[in-house]
């Protein structure tokens, strides 16, 4: 329910706070006095379109900010939450409207678009009046709400899952379809390639493994070369170790004729042997080291651009053979086997198209059951409001499949006997919308209903006994939902729990400006005004006493 509203500059209105209840509360006021400034300050703050000329004179800003109290598995909480809004304790809508006609948005103080408020705002309350186009009156919702008098949200649930599974099983036939005659446009190339890539059989990964190890023996090549060539100089004429190995026996034969002398020049010259013989002995084993054999180099070239050759014949990365080769493998198994799968899925979907047109079937009689006991249900409201001679009737006729069943429904009204019915909106005066609207909204009790009614002025143009047959709806209506009602009737306003008057009165500041006041009633001020509804301007004593009856009543 609408908890409390806060109004800060918005046209005739300073500063303004009200706390609201439960059950039915009325506002009346003299005509001007500010009621339709109540009304849109909190259509502003559910979302309604903004206005710069919204804003009071003087003020840079103005805003409304409106707390709901709601329960804990409210429609409205569940989409605060995927929107990722907190959707613990109140709910608290608040819009700010400046001067130079921007406008922001605030759900539980965080920033959100008004799209997003006035999605939100559809869910915590409904504003009805005699010229309202929305709600009741928007088609769209009629089947929503058949469906809610009925108790049928869970054969609609499971309409929409049938509905799922037909959508999915025609999905998953016409894809393996596609498929099938694709592969059959491209059969004799999906083999002759199919068989190369058999052939080849390319895995993800071997590009770069084969280009690793060409690139290891291409360098080896290179180098082996080169280690020949150092291992050939100590082995060929230009070898130093044959000539030091002479100079040696040379200096050991003349020995004897220079004792001691020869021994200083033979060591180090026998040491350079031996480090001569380790790097002969190093580049050996180096040169085993980088032999390779010719052939496997040619293979792995030849496997390599055999590889990037089927690449580029299929405009693809090598590593994306493999997966090629087994899609290709797959539309052919489509080709070979898909009129055997084609033929399965084609059960598929009609078997699932059965269970559908069998769920939407069940859903339709049920459908036309709550049809008629809405339109019994109406039927008994109409009388007391002056509408016993017109007629409630939910029009049902074939829609397209959809997942919510086969069924388009519409609220049509026969205003008068002899006369050919149709669609609320078209028939039905203001006056005669706005009671069809109320005898519909007690019928439907709480189903389908936002927890907070507004209803603007319905009761205008209407006489004392219908104004009084409105005022019990609405009170009934309060039994199950916040009902809020604008009115002149003081059939009506007697009905009410809690009674607002609507006032204007001089701005506090001295200047001539008038202000907009709403103040909570008392039993004597509520009293007197229901009086001055009933005679006017000077209130009389039979109409203090017509009052009281009507309070009494």
């Amino acid at each position: 329910m609408l908890a409390a509203l806060s109004i800060r500059d918005i046209v005739l209105i300073e500063r303004l706070e009200i706390d609201f209840t439960r059950g039915l509360t009325v506002l009346t006021g003299e005509t001007g006095a500010g009621k339709s400034i109540l009304l849109d300050s909190l259509a502003l703050a559910l979302g309604g379109r903004g206005d710069a000329g919204l804003v009071r004179h003087g003020a840079a800003q103005g805003q409304v900010t409106a707390v709901f109290d709601v329960a804990a598995d409210h429609p409205a909480r569940r989409f605060l939450a995927e929107n990722d809004i907190e959707a613990v304790g109140e709910v608290i809508v608040r819009r700010v409207q400046t001067a130079d006609g921007r406008t922001r948005a605030f759900l539980n103080d965080s920033p959100v678009s008004a799209t997003l408020l006035r999605e939100v705002g559809e869910r915590l309350v409904e504003i009805h009046g005699q010229h309202d186009d929305r709600a009741l009156i928007d088609e769209r919702e009629h089947r929503r709400l058949l469906d809610a008098f009925g108790g049928l949200e869970d054969r609609v649930g499971l309409v929409g899952t049938a509905w799922s599974a037909w959508r999915r099983a025609i999905r998953d036939r016409d894809g393996h379809r596609a498929r099938i005659e694709a592969a059959r446009r491209e059969a004799d190339y999906l083999r002759a390639s199919l068989e190369e890539l058999d052939q080849l059989k390319p895995e993800v990964g071997e590009e770069t493994e084969l280009a690793t190890r060409r690139h290891r023996m291409m360098q080896a090549e290179k180098v082996a070369g080169d280690l020949s060539e150092a291992v050939g100089t100590f082995e060929g004429s230009q070898s130093p170790i044959p000539t030091i190995v002479g100079l040696m026996r040379m200096l050991e034969r003349k020995a004897g004729s220079l004792p001691g002398l020869a021994e200083e020049a033979l060591k180090p010259m026998g040491e350079a042997i031996d480090l001569l013989e380790a790097a002969r002995g190093a580049l050996e084993a180096m040169l085993r080291e980088a032999d390779f054999d010719p052939r496997e180099l040619e293979r792995t070239e030849e496997r390599l651009f055999a590889l990037r050759a089927a690449a580029r014949k299929h405009s693809c990365a090598v590593d994306a053979l493999a997966p090629l080769r087994v899609k290709m493998t797959a539309d052919l198994s489509d080709l070979d086997h898909g009129e055997e799968k084609l033929a399965a899925l084609e059960a598929a979907v009609g078997e699932t198209e059965a269970a559908y047109r069998a769920a939407a079937a069940a859903l339709s009689a049920a459908r036309g059951e709550a049809a008629r006991g809405l339109e019994a249900a109406v039927a008994a409201e109409l009388p007391a409001l002056k509408l016993e001679r017109a007629r409630f009737l939910v029009d049902r006729t074939e829609d397209a499949p959809g997942a919510e069943g086969v069924d388009r429904i519409e609220f049509h009204v026969q205003t008068n006997p002899g006369t050919r019915p149709g669609p609320m909106m078209k028939v039905a005066s203001g006056g005669e919308l706005s009671r069809f609207l109320l005898a519909l909204k007690v019928s439907l009790a709480d189903k389908g209903s936002a927890p907070t009614l507004i209803f603007d002025e319905i009761d205008t143009g209407v006489g004392g006994a219908v104004a009084g047959a409105i005022g019990q709806r609405l009170a009934r209506l309060a039994d199950k939902v916040q009902v809020m009602s604008v009115t002149h009737a003081p059939q009506v306003a007697a009905r009410a729990g809690t009674h607002f008057l609507i006032s204007k009165e001089p701005a506090s500041d001295g200047t001539d400006r008038v202000v907009t006041r709403v103040s909570e009633l008392e039993p004597e001020a509520r009293r007197e005004e229901i009086a001055r509804m009933l005679s006017g301007e000077v209130i009389s004593a039979e109409a203090r006493a017509a009052a009281e009856s009507l309070l009494a009543g």
